[in-house]
């Protein structure tokens, strides 16, 4: 990378935060578009726009801070002059493309390299939007007709060097310190005093020139940045404001007329200190009405929580260890040699470490556990931006997007979701004339919907359009050889299910989101990567649904472990439907041999785990050994073993590189004898 962007930590800081901040000005314009216009997020926009350009130009991105600072200068002249004729719909295209473009070289930096990617078009575009504004008329505010005031005249700009005062206000002084090596402190320090402005008046800070002067930062670094202001608000609703606050190390805040400053109570974090007891109020006579102390500290403790950000490669490292923590809890609490003997001391305390692993392992898992609503609510610029382009209408509709799932699937599953959202506008949604012909609103609607069931979590992705067609698909499946004749037998879930194959396309035309028959089974493929099924449920004229599994985490999961002659193996508890014993009347056998099970009517394929995995000294007779059925994705097999030893929780391990193609195989785990048991991929083995 070149030296002029070395700049770590201060470079992951700048990638953290613009990330943060383009995804908010994303939402804003998405939401904008829904409520009618951005006539009352100008303010938003202008703010985020403003702290992108000053970041980046900190970080001498040049660019970036350029193309930020022409989007600010359109929503500068919207806040000031008010015009009354905008085209926010193109407003809104062009800060989108404007995200776009900040997110593709925010990306270039996080990945080691640096923005090289030419932005002047766009820029030009933004400058062009600008002036034709300026050209088209007057405002509709008392200034109309006037050109927007410069930056320092601007009531955004706080203006320095004001006597705060007056009317009744009560006047505060407050001394702000920002976290260490958090970067940009005039910037920070400038958008502290711009978010006071909501509950303050008269408003002096020092130092004073932050915004034209670079080198403030480093005197706000080592002397802190001093506020002066007025407000009728009370002492308690400053603190909360402060206490809001992001990247501060400790505040001072105090009456101008109050006899001696307190001194911060806790350096690492915000500390607001109201009046002493006693000490006279700014107005009125002297009264002591805070509760007492005992009070405030409880009262203080539970109204504030504090928040870290964490690595994730550190989170994986800490999990990791948790598993092996839990592997050698049952190592020791399950060692065999402790088999018989009257250790009542030493079981008692084994049920102590037990809770207390069980309890580190669950509170791990949640530090893990990320809400869906990130990976969600970017489905909306999908839906927008392809309705648009398709000349379609539709509405996306999220439920249940609190609900949490293992960042690492969420970082597996946000691709396969963007293309079932494509394919359900695409394929799915008809045009207005025709949904109007079938007597449906012209807005279609798409349902993305989560939640939890047991140890999975289920996706729904919903559509209200024209279904998929079943003699369409079965004379696909019949040209591709997937079956050889038309099968009546065929169920619908069965049929619909060949859109899952490579290369299988319903689409009569190519176009620029579908048609080549790529897609759907790359979906499937990176769904079964986390452990995931999907299957696909439609109505011909009224919809399809794509129905997604998949685990909460990949770490840690309950597994039933079997035993095939030497050989122990570990099924996991969500595939299982049911274990019994082998009647005689329900084994029957078809015509070529094959061996298979009537349970209620229905005609399930037996499956000898010794025969698949070839162990040596497993038991061969069906009526002696046990049964386990599993289902997947709406099959179901039974798996012959020999017995059952019991069920537990497993740490689930990446398989040696030198066994990794082995099939049916999705890892190992260690048990607590110190054995190793290979844990069986039973979406492999039904489609085996």
């Amino acid at each position: 990378m070149n030296d002029q962007y070395s700049k770590a930590p201060m470079l992951d800081l700048f990638v953290f935060e613009t990330n943060q901040l383009l995804e908010q000005l994303e939402h804003i314009i998405l939401d904008s578009e829904k409520s009618g216009g951005l006539e009352s997020f100008i303010d938003e926009v202008f703010r985020i726009m403003h702290t992108i350009k000053g970041s980046a130009a900190m970080m001498l991105f040049d660019d970036i801070s350029s193309l930020a600072h022409s989007a600010e200068d359109v929503f500068f002249y919207l806040r000031e002059v008010k015009p009354a004729e905008v085209n926010y719909s193109e407003l809104a295209d062009l800060i989108l493309n404007v995200v776009d473009y900040i997110k593709g070289e925010v990306a270039q930096v996080e990945n080691g390299g640096s923005p090289v990617t030419d932005c002047s078009e766009l820029n030009e575009l933004i400058r062009a939007f600008l002036s034709a504004l300026k050209a088209s008329g007057p405002g509709t505010d008392d200034r109309a007709g006037s050109a927007a005031k410069s930056p320092a005249e601007c009531q955004y700009y706080i203006g320095p060097r004001r006597s705060p005062g007056g009317d009744g206000k009560s006047v505060y002084e407050a001394l702000v310190y920002f976290d260490e090596d958090c970067g940009m402190e005039n910037i920070r320090a400038f958008t502290l005093a711009h978010e006071l402005s909501q509950i303050a008046a008269d408003i002096d800070y020092s130092p004073a020139d932050i915004l034209e002067n670079d080198s403030t930062a480093e005197s706000i670094r080592r002397e802190g940045f001093k506020i002066v202001f007025a407000s009728e608000n009370t002492l308690e609703t400053i603190q909360a404001f402060f206490d809001k606050a992001m990247f501060l190390k400790e505040v001072r805040i105090n009456p101008v007329n109050r006899a001696e400053p307190v001194k911060p109570k806790d350096k690492k974090t915000i500390s607001l200190d109201g009046p002493v007891p006693n000490a006279a109020p700014p107005c009125g006579p002297a009264a002591d009405t805070r509760p007492p102390a005992a009070e405030q500290k409880g009262e203080q403790r539970g109204e504030k929580r504090s928040f870290i950000s964490v690595d994730v490669a550190k989170m994986d490292m800490l999990m990791d260890l948790v598993g092996e923590l839990v592997i050698a809890e049952a190592m020791v609490t399950q060692n065999p040699e402790l088999q018989g003997l009257p250790l009542d001391k030493f079981f008692k305390s084994a049920r102590q470490l037990t809770k207390i692993t069980g309890e580190l392992q669950d509170i791990v898992m949640s530090i893990r556990m990320v809400p869906l609503a990130a990976t969600f609510h970017k489905m909306n610029r999908i839906v927008r931006d392809m309705v648009r382009k398709l000349n379609k209408q539709a509405e996306l509709e999220i439920i249940g997007d609190e609900t949490e799932v293992d960042k690492n699937i969420i970082e597996h599953i946000s691709d396969p979701l963007m293309h079932l959202i494509r394919n359900a506008v695409d394929h799915g949604i008809e045009s207005p004339e025709e949904r109007a012909a079938k007597g449906k609103p012209a807005a279609g609607k798409i349902r993305l919907e989560a939640k939890n069931a047991g140890g999975d979590v289920w996706i729904l992705v919903q559509d209200d359009g024209g279904g998929l067609n079943r003699e369409k698909i079965l004379k696909k499946a019949l040209e591709r050889g997937l079956i050889t004749r038309e099968d009546s037998s065929l169920t619908d879930k069965q049929v619909y299910s060949f859109i899952l194959q490579p290369g299988f396309s319903t689409k009569d035309t190519v176009t620029e989101f579908s048609g080549r028959g790529v897609g759907m089974d790359v979906v499937a493929k990176n769904i079964e990567k986390v452990g995931g099924t999907i299957s696909v449920d439609s109505v011909e004229g009224s919809g399809t649904t794509m129905s997604v599994r998949i685990p909460l985490t990949l770490a840690i999961v309950e597994g039933m472990t079997v035993k095939v002659g030497q050989a122990v193996y570990t099924i996991p508890i969500v595939a299982i439907k049911e274990s019994f014993r082998l009647k005689e009347q329900n084994l029957i056998k078809d015509t070529d041999g094959n061996e298979m099970i009537m349970i209620r009517g229905q005609c399930y394929p037996v499956l000898r785990l010794s025969e698949r995995f070839r162990s040596q000294g497993a038991v061969t007779d069906l009526y002696e050994g046990i049964m386990i059925m599993v289902e997947t994705d709406g099959k179901s097999l039974c798996l012959f073993a020999d017995a059952l030893l019991g069920q537990q929780q497993v740490v689930v391990k990446a398989l040696p590189r030198y066994i990794k193609k082995t099939k049916d195989i999705a890892g190992c785990t260690l048990l607590g004898d110190g054995s190793v048991s290979l844990i069986l991929d039973v979406a492999g083995l039904v489609r085996t």
